[in-house]
């Protein structure tokens, strides 16, 4: 069945701070959200993209709507909450490499409920304000069943209890719908114990079709370091494909019948927020737009190759010309594992 969309993302978009000059008092303000800039990265490659989510009646909710629609993202399924805030993040910069700070307790992406992904609104609520996308509001649970992808992350298990739900919820009703569903492990120890983190994330793996995970986020989760082997336990647990990120080496391809080595990029970083959320993005426009994962992995990995490079979540984003320059200009030979 021809979809609508070709890939939407279920999650948080934020306003970020990023502190370019580190131990000083300047912040870049920019835009994140670990699924919203894998949003903006599937549209930047091409793809047809939409969001999900719910934002506040406030400044910074309009301007991430304006954002969005700037960058061709569908907004019919966001929904302004006058009675709660937009969420915001702040970036900093040691020698550790970047830390996250998060306002976003009692956000209004927090306040999303399977009843909301379903309706679009709340019952017995007045404080919800519908989005209207070409002429009409449309409910969550629509967009889903019109995409070919749907795209999640642990941040949305960890940012409530309702919002787990909901994107539980929405996995499952994407498989109703024929729509095929992706998951980020994106683990954040600072929203939730390790021990929740780890039940959740292990029954998203079950319900997922594509799963993308960090090496860092599995050997926490796993206390497995072997890529091979965690790329094992994740088909184990359901995955059908896999595409395990290894930062700086590249990434681990498996479509569960053959796997291979996508090479790492030496490149000068000059901040890796949302470095992963772009590969994702990449990664799934180019799915959606035909490519097997072999192929859309090695785009994926020129493409967040380039993001390292600039400060901040979406800015450094690159489209989809300067992806297919960066990839012809490398010699980005594959190893079979």
């Amino acid at each position: 069945m021809q979809k609508q969309f070709d890939v939407a993302a279920l999650g948080e978009g934020m306003l970020e701070f990023n502190q370019t000059r580190p131990g000083e008092p300047q912040y870049l303000q920019g835009f994140g959200g670990d699924t919203s800039n894998a949003a903006i990265a599937a549209a930047r490659a091409g793809a047809r993209s939409a969001y999900i989510t719910r934002v506040g009646a406030d400044t910074f909710g309009s301007a991430l709507l304006d954002l969005w629609r700037r960058e061709g993202v569908n907004t019919s399924a966001v929904q302004r909450d006058a009675a709660a805030p937009t969420g915001i993040y702040f970036v900093t910069h040691g020698n550790s490499g970047h830390e996250f700070s998060y306002l976003r307790a009692g956000s209004a992406a927090s306040r999303m409920t399977p009843l909301w992904l379903s309706s679009g609104s709340e019952t017995g609520s007045n404080s919800a304000i519908g989005v209207q996308e070409k002429g009409r509001a449309t409910s969550p649970a629509d967009v889903i069943a019109a995409s070919a992808i749907l795209h999640l992350s642990a941040i949305t298990l960890a940012i409530s209890l309702d919002a787990c739900d909901t994107a539980f919820a929405a996995m499952a009703h994407a498989k109703e719908s024929g729509t095929r569903v992706s998951f980020d492990s994106n683990l954040r120890l600072k929203l939730w114990p390790l021990a929740r983190a780890q039940a959740c994330i292990a029954h998203a793996v079950c319900l997922c079709d594509i799963f993308l995970p960090s090496l860092e986020d599995m050997v926490t989760l796993t206390g497995l370091t072997d890529p091979v082997q965690i790329v094992d336990w994740s088909h184990a647990h359901g995955a059908q494909t896999v595409v395990l990120k290894l930062g700086a080496d590249g990434a681990l391809v498996s479509d569960g019948q053959q796997r291979q080595h996508v090479n790492g990029q030496r490149v000068t970083v000059v901040d890796a927020t949302g470095a992963g959320d772009c590969f994702c993005g990449n990664l799934l426009a180019r799915m959606a737009l035909g490519d097997d994962v072999f192929i859309a992995s090695r785009y994926a990995n020129a493409a967040a190759a380039l993001a390292v490079q600039g400060y901040g979540a979406v800015g450094p984003l690159p489209c989809a010309d300067r992806v297919v320059s960066a990839m012809n200009a490398t010699n980005n030979a594959e190893a079979v594992v």
